[in-house]
């Protein structure tokens, strides 16, 4: 009986064990093939793909936790860090961009911290130069250019003449499976690229086969935007293409194309892209719509810029979304903006603005995103100024609604508007109710709250608490909601 009673213990201690080891690491019974596909904390979200949901707070305290994982040398400078898993081994590796401040004009470097199994520490493996020097508007993230699921490094940002550069590192693999990449060089640059222009990735349709991971996938193209040498017109422009060449492992000039730009009075171009402070951003201070493929506007899409509180407002798929204007750097055509979401902090937005005429614009936009998020609006393409829309198409929009029933973030919280003409407003924790109205004058569109005395007071019909009623102007595109 005694014999019995031992043999179960012993079985029941293995079955124990077991359990014990597949929980702290699940990762056994799973094959190389699944871990090569692990999602990273850095990523350039695609249209139409599927995510999970973040709340607010989960999204800032992600985005606190990713620290540097070794300290800089001296003089050194964190300008941007990003994680990701690179070999597929569930250990990721920790990419740094950095300035060195001991260094005049410093460019700013990217180094790799990677995790040591003998010393059970981080360390630096690896760190390079790229053609970037403005910190400000620096956007480091990864991204399978090649095609063959070997994630390159891509850094764009502004260097010291103003034009816009793009740095490409690509991890260097293994000659045979299971031997690491060179220590010495675990990185190969296979771009660099310098414009006065933009410079933009142009992805590429992969196929079905890409996605399951069973082949390879096209290469993206490369296309950087500049100045016509050849043309007295300062708008005219030259595409340039870049296509990767498997046999010497960069990127390579493909083709040139001449873009000719609108014919504008030479004078008044000038002053707009004198790069002066202010100048191009007191010319976009206004209401832009999107100029749809037809040619004509399309109000549900709409971006404002207001200069004055350092706000980009963009306003697309029933969606508000409101940015801090972080700093701007003005370009041979423009403007370069960088942004932030004032709710969801780890979503960055950088904003490429040409001068197309006295009453458009062309946007080059990107997102810099720390986690996985739905992207569903496209923000890139050509804007009209809204005072430019036809007068038949204001005259339609004058019938404004008094109450409507929609939800959005703005610098005072989240506005929540009910259909009965009563609201919610949600900040810091704290909950304000009242009514509010919308209505007009002398044309301009506003917005009237009238707080109750106290939070869930009496918000009756004809009440009036007596507090101090706040009055907002409001963008157009609202009319039509």
């Amino acid at each position: 009986m005694n014999r019995k009673l031992l043999v179960t213990i012993s079985v029941f201690a293995v079955c124990a064990l077991a359990i014990g080891v597949l929980a702290l690491r699940p990762g056994i019974l799973s094959g190389r093939k699944n871990r090569e596909h692990r999602p990273t904390r850095v990523i350039i979200p695609e249209n139409g793909g599927s995510a999970r949901d973040y709340s607010d707070a989960e999204l800032m305290a992600r985005e606190d936790s990713i620290n540097l994982k070794t300290a800089l040398n001296e003089g050194e400078a964190i300008v941007s860090i990003l994680n990701y898993d690179f070999e597929g081994d569930s250990t990721e590796e920790q990419i740094v961009a950095y300035r060195n401040l001991l260094e005049t004009e410093s460019p700013v470097y990217v180094t790799c911290i990677e995790y040591d199994a003998k010393s059970r520490a981080y360390r630096r493996v690896w760190s390079a130069p790229t053609a970037a020097s403005r910190p400000g508007t620096i956007s480091l993230y990864t991204q399978d250019l090649t095609g063959d699921r070997n994630a390159c490094i891509l850094l764009t940002g502004m260097n010291g003449q103003g034009e816009h550069t793009m740095t490409v590192f690509r991890r260097n693999i293994s000659a045979a499976p299971g031997q690491a990449p060179s220590a010495s060089a675990p990185f190969t640059k296979i771009a660099e690229l310098r414009t006065d222009g933009s410079i933009t990735v142009q992805e590429t349709e992969r196929s079905l086969a890409y996605q399951q991971g069973i082949a390879k996938g096209r290469p993206y193209i490369i296309a950087a935007y500049g100045h016509d040498p050849g043309s007295g017109n300062i708008l005219d422009q030259t595409e340039i293409i870049y296509v990767f060449n498997q046999d010497s492992g960069r990127y390579e000039q493909s083709r040139i194309t001449r873009i000719p730009g609108s014919q504008i009075e030479q004078r008044r171009l000038r002053e707009l892209l004198s790069g002066e402070s202010g100048v191009f951003e007191n010319f976009i201070n206004d209401l832009w719509y999107h100029v749809s493929p037809q040619g004509t506007l399309d109000k549900n899409q709409y971006i404002y810029f207001d200069p004055v509180n350092r706000e980009v407002i963009f306003f697309g798929d029933e969606t508000q979304q409101v940015f801090n204007w972080l700093n701007s750097s003005p370009t041979r055509y423009g403007l370069y903006i960088s942004s932030q979401n004032i709710s969801v902090t780890t979503l960055r937005r950088s904003l490429d603005i040409e001068l197309e005429s006295l009453e458009s614009i062309r946007l080059r936009v990107h997102e810099d995103v720390r986690l996985k998020v739905i992207v569903n609006a496209s923000w890139d393409g050509s804007y009209r100024r809204a005072g430019s829309a036809p007068k038949k198409e204001e005259q339609a929009g004058r019938n404004i609604k008094p109450a409507i029933a929609a939800v959005y973030d703005s610098a005072l919280g989240r506005l929540r508007f009910a259909e009965n003409g009563f609201y919610e407003l949600s900040s810091g924790g704290a909950v304000k109710k009242g009514r509010y109205v919308f209505f007009q004058v002398n044309g301009q569109d506003l917005l009237e709250l009238r707080p109750d005395a106290v939070s869930g007071g009496d918000t009756r019909a004809g009440s009036d608490s007596g507090q101090a009623r706040l009055i907002y102007r409001i963008e157009p595109a609202r009319k039509n909601n």
